[in-house]
């Protein structure tokens, strides 16, 4: 890795720090009396290579002006992003998933999880104890919210600093690579969520020694862009790359989640996000590795497949369209973004039978299904509410499993948020932990996100409010809660058997949509063999003119009449 500190073959470690704005820079050591002087490159880089530095020892880059600031490329920060970086040897751990080639996409069910509220404790080390609860309920990924160090104890993890650097909170990194064999050993494919959009506000230096890093020609809605087309942007665009060949590499993830794309802004010819891809799965050879994108530019050129059908650059992308028509059906809220897909059952059949939404982005109805994640339910949707409140609190039961029923064998990649298998109670509000200076404008700025919650919403920096996020397991005990899981268990299960052997099957154009009354569609899939088929009442009121009952009904939740006529909440998938 060109960035940051390791090991060379021959034992010297090497420290190397893209400082353009710097003369010079030293090296703070441990045991070294005074700062060891970096030696100038070309580029703006700065190289130190020394055997007097062992694994563990901690270290700090020295500015001309005697600022001491941390490794922007640190593998492991003990004592926060303030504190030294600790110099790890990578090769110490030993790997022992030597025939885990990761999985197909068509067979992934993703379980997206924030470590610190997966568990009481926490941590990556607690995450594993509750795999086995994963892998029989039916799921074949996990997706980590970001780990990348930020301030404090506590983080949703989009206000990271240091992307290298799991966050201490939740262990070391020797404890995220053992959560990844855990999950390997378990059939587990794992994916991260990483943000190559913006930098959090708290603790990021690269603007005192790197300025080049950022570029005013572009803005964001955290100020100016990253520089990733400007002059200067070669380092920068190897920064973003190298993070995520770190984390295939160093630690044997399965795959990405590319935080908010829509906010990278890069007008070079070959694009950040493109070679990003390209580099990605070349070093990932035969492996199976999926990047997924958040973009809301719906985007649909990137998720192109090549000859044989395989993904260019992207495998799929958070489609926050089939959310959407699914959440409005089930809720009837119109704020916000809401206002545009309720009462739309046009809207309703064309995410679900094609991606993304007409009217929104680019056409994506040529895709074939496994290039969209469906969700009802996601950190976003629900964090993103003024007091986190899950699905649960604004629908009724029946209306939550049908729009569960409608996603869950989609041929579209299902995505859970924990807890949502036992529907579980516990919010997940917005938290932080930053200090002082940035305290009261968090707060401040959360409430007035939400002037009509203004009383309600939760302080984002108390303890508390981070304290309700974490799931309580001990529900798992009542039995309206292990209902839940058994229902889940039984439709995954379902999936597993009937939908996913189809799935490599189902090509781009295959899907094509009736609408058939308010709330109400007819979605058919062209298989192999035959057809896949959705009949969907997603309203509160009868809907007569649905077809027949098929020969093979896979999965029904409601009462569907043999007169063509659904009742309230009914969904039944058939072939």
């Amino acid at each position: 890795m060109p960035f940051g500190a390791g090991f060379l073959p021959g034992g010297e470690a090497r420290f190397r720090l893209w400082a353009p704005e710097c003369e010079r820079v030293g090296l703070e050591l441990d045991g070294s009396e005074s700062p060891l002087p970096l030696t100038p490159l070309d580029g703006g880089w700065h190289e130190l290579t020394t055997r007097a530095a062992k694994p563990g020892a901690r270290y700090r880059f020295v500015l001309a002006d005697g600022t001491r600031v941390p490794d922007p490329a640190s593998r492991y920060q003990p004592d926060d992003v303030y504190g030294a970086s600790e110099l790890i040897d990578p090769r110490s751990w030993e790997w022992r998933d030597e025939g885990w080639a990761g999985r197909p996409w068509e067979e992934a069910v993703i379980y997206e999880l924030h470590v610190g509220a997966f568990t009481p404790e926490g941590t990556f080390a607690a995450a594993i104890a509750k795999l086995d609860h994963l892998v029989s309920l039916g799921i074949t990924a996990i997706e980590i919210m970001p780990v990348g160090d930020f301030p404090g104890t506590r983080n949703w993890g989009y206000d990271g600093v240091l992307p290298y650097a799991p966050d201490s909170s939740y262990g070391r990194p020797e404890n995220l690579k053992a959560l990844v064999a855990a999950a390997h050993a378990r059939g587990l494919m794992v994916f991260l969520d990483v943000i190559y959009n913006h930098f959090g506000p708290d603790g990021n230096y690269l603007s005192l020694y790197a300025p080049q890093f950022f570029t005013g020609r572009h803005k964001t809605p955290w100020g100016a862009a990253i520089n990733y087309d400007g002059p200067h942007s070669r380092p920068v665009r190897e920064f973003a790359i190298h993070n995520a060949l770190y984390w295939i590499e160093e630690f044997h993830l399965d795959g990405l989640r590319l935080d908010a794309v829509h906010a990278i802004a890069d007008d070079s010819a070959v694009d950040i996000l493109q070679e990003l891809a390209e580099r990605v799965h070349a070093a990932a050879g035969a492996r199976q590795v999926h990047l997924v994108l958040e973009n809301d530019r719906n985007e649909a050129r990137r998720l192109a497949r090549d000859a044989e059908g395989q993904p260019r650059w992207y495998t799929a992308q958070w489609n926050d369209d089939v959310h959407h028509v699914l959440h409005t059906a089930a809720t009837g809220e119109s704020e916000s973004y809401y206002g545009a897909y309720l009462g739309d059952p046009k809207k309703l059949g064309g995410a679900l039978a094609e991606g993304f939404v007409r009217a929104r982005g680019e056409r994506s109805g040529h895709l074939p299904p496994s290039a969209f994640v469906a969700f009802i339910q996601n950190h976003d949707q629900i964090g993103n509410r003024a007091i986190g409140d899950r699905l649960r609190a604004v629908t009724s039961p029946a209306a939550l499993r049908a729009v569960a029923a409608a996603y869950l064998l989609l041929p579209q990649i299902p995505m859970l948020f924990m807890g949502e298998e036992w529907n579980a109670a516990q919010p997940f509000p917005f938290f932080s932990d930053f200090g002082p200076d940035l305290a009261e404008a968090v707060r401040k700025g959360r409430r007035e996100e939400f002037p009509e919650h203004r009383g309600e919403v939760p302080d984002p920096q108390a303890y508390g409010t981070f304290a309700s996020a974490k799931l309580q397991w001990e529900d798992l005990k009542e039995p309206a809660h292990r209902d839940w899981l058994d229902w889940y268990r039984r439709i995954l299960g379902v999936r597993r058997d009937a939908i996913v052997p189809e799935l490599p099957g189902i090509a781009g154009c295959a899907g094509v949509f009736e609408v058939a009354g308010d709330g109400a569609v007819v979605v058919r899939w062209r298989l192999r063999a035959g057809e896949l088929t959705l009949a969907a009442n997603l309203s509160d009121v009868p809907v007569a003119g649905f077809p027949a009952s098929p020969a093979t009904v896979y999965w029904q939740e409601g009462h569907a009449g043999g007169d063509g006529v659904f009742g309230p909440w009914t969904v039944r998938w058939s072939a």
